[in-house]
């Protein structure tokens, strides 16, 4: 499918982020969510009856309910969307939806496979084992209304950005290696205090609740609580490394109102050498195609140094195919950060910011398969 070729900073301002009818139409539901024309998804789930006490089912119970919840959950977007008022405050069964996917988490978390590197490590017993380090309580270093993201998401009052710390990548050039890199700084958070925050940034005005870090992943179980706990209409916004199992994405799939994924690499050696991860390719282009059906989506990629043929093509030969309506946002600004920028001899490839003439090459790539994209200087 070719889409046409247009410019997010061409076509839009900061003071009115949906003058270009292509984002309007591609991030229809945020935009109704974002303006309270329709209830945020983790609202409707709550809405959903589920038949008995989540607590009380076996794991393959919980599975099969789940599985059997889900179609009622399309019903009820599909009402929304056929729906010309505003929503009504929910009205919870005493057992819904989101309390099956939080005892489904709460499960998982003692033999945890929220990521990919399914380490099965029980996080409420244990404390900084696994990959991310991380027991069974977040942390967060800071959280505030975030001008800098993609103008849809800012709209006029910012997006309610809460970053969570540590991380499920390695990235040798993180730029947010003092959290990502750091399974201790921040502070705990309950799932009532992290309720109470996206509570405070909507009523301050912020356009969503972005939920990035580090890596928000590891912290599935408490943002699912935090979400029982909220009655504040908000569009849910995952931004992310993508890398979740099934399982975690089946859980996580229905609460999503818009996706900001990363797609960084476009093969596996590259992956490993620059992010010291595994399968990537498989599992990160798996989870955006089944982010792409549940949910608005924006494509983030960096363009790196030397990396326009193996990485930034790749990704856009992918996305074109499998992602044709999602919105691209081209980044050229990246910039040597932590380890690179210690040892840039090591990692020379890298270690410098990518040429105007890469950044070039990239988005004309992407104007030659049809992508709508929006460069980042």
């Amino acid at each position: 499918m070719v889409c046409s070729k247009t410019s997010w900073v061409r076509l839009l301002r900061p003071s009115d982020p949906w003058a270009d009818t292509n984002t309007r139409e591609r991030l229809s539901w945020y935009y109704d969510v974002l303006h309270d024309l329709r209830p945020a998804k983790f609202l409707l789930c709550k809405l959903i009856p589920c038949k008995q006490d989540p607590s009380s089912m076996t794991m393959e119970e919980l599975w099969q309910e789940h599985d059997c919840l889900r179609p009622k959950l399309s019903e009820k977007i599909a009402e929304s969307k056929e729906s010309d008022s505003s929503p009504a405050p929910p009205v919870k069964p005493e057992f819904n939806f989101l309390d099956l996917k939080c005892e489904l988490a709460n499960r998982i978390l003692h033999e945890c496979v929220f990521c990919e590197w399914r380490c099965k490590i029980d996080r409420v017993k244990y404390a900084r084992e696994g990959a991310c380090h991380l027991n069974s309580t977040a942390r967060v270093a800071t959280f505030f209304r975030h001008f800098g993201e993609e103008p849809p998401l800012v709209d006029r009052n910012g997006s309610g950005t809460i970053f969570f710390t540590s991380c499920t990548f390695r990235c040798q050039f993180c730029q947010n290696y003092d959290i990502s890199q750091n399974p201790e700084a921040g502070a705990p958070l309950s799932p009532r205090q992290l309720s109470l925050i996206i509570k405070s940034l909507r009523s301050e005005g912020a356009a969503n609740i972005n939920l990035v870090g580090g890596e928000p992943t590891p912290n599935l179980h408490v943002i699912l609580a935090s979400l029982s706990l909220t009655a504040v209409n908000v569009p849910i916004l995952w931004n992310s490394n993508m890398y979740l199992t099934p399982e975690a994405m089946e859980i996580l799939a229905d609460v999503v109102d818009i996706w900001l994924p990363d797609f960084k690499w476009g093969n596996d050696r590259c992956a490993v050498n620059y992010s010291r991860i595994i399968k990537y390719f498989e599992v990160i282009s798996r989870n955006h195609a089944m982010a792409y059906q549940n949910g608005d989506m924006i494509i983030r990629h960096l363009v790196m140094p030397g990396h326009v043929e193996c990485c930034t093509k790749p990704i856009l030969d992918w996305v074109a195919e499998n992602c044709p309506l999602a919105l691209v946002n081209l980044m050229g600004q990246y910039r040597p950060e932590y380890l690179v920028l210690r040892e840039p001899r090591k990692y020379a490839e890298i270690a410098r910011r990518p040429t105007a003439d890469e950044v070039r090459r990239a988005r004309d790539y992407a104007d030659e398969l049809g992508i709508v994209w929006k460069p980042v200087s």
